[in-house]
């Protein structure tokens, strides 16, 4: 208990801070690769698709998993502190509302990560169709 009393805010933080690196790299490389791609390059519509959705899925899996991390946080948090009440013996008020403020910012910070991801997530999935209508388009010989 004393291990995950002593580095609870690094693992979760951390995971978190790390999904949140992983979810702007991705994108980032999607907008640059939305913004450049050449729809005349695609025979057929499911290769189309295929290239304009990669890492679409692990960006949706940050969003929509950053909350539970974040919630795995408050929960550890809430956890640790009533151990170290039981430990103690002595109930203080302001030692309990410290512990659980800790543990709250946890979620926070899954929420931090998520809504956001879910965002750029929903932006690039119009985008995607919004190219594949355009692909379909050209296909019909009309100009979008």
């Amino acid at each position: 208990m004393e291990f995950l009393q002593a580095n609870l805010d690094y693992l979760v933080l951390g995971t978190l801070g790390l999904m949140s690196f992983v979810m702007l790299a991705l994108v980032i490389e999607r907008y640059l690769y939305l913004n450049k791609v050449s729809l005349q390059q695609f025979d057929h519509i499911e290769t189309l698709k295929i290239d304009l959705t990669r890492n679409l899925t692990t960006l949706s899996s940050i969003g929509s998993n950053a909350p539970y991390v974040g919630l795995l946080g408050t929960v550890l948090g809430i956890l640790v502190t009533f151990y170290t009440m039981g430990q103690g013996g002595k109930i203080e008020v302001n030692a309990i509302m410290l512990g659980l403020a800790l543990a709250l910012k946890a979620t926070a910070a899954g929420l931090l990560v998520a809504i956001p991801a879910i965002m750029f997530y929903n932006g690039l999935l119009r985008k995607v169709d919004v190219l594949t209508a355009r692909w379909q388009a050209l296909r019909d010989g009309k100009s979008a």
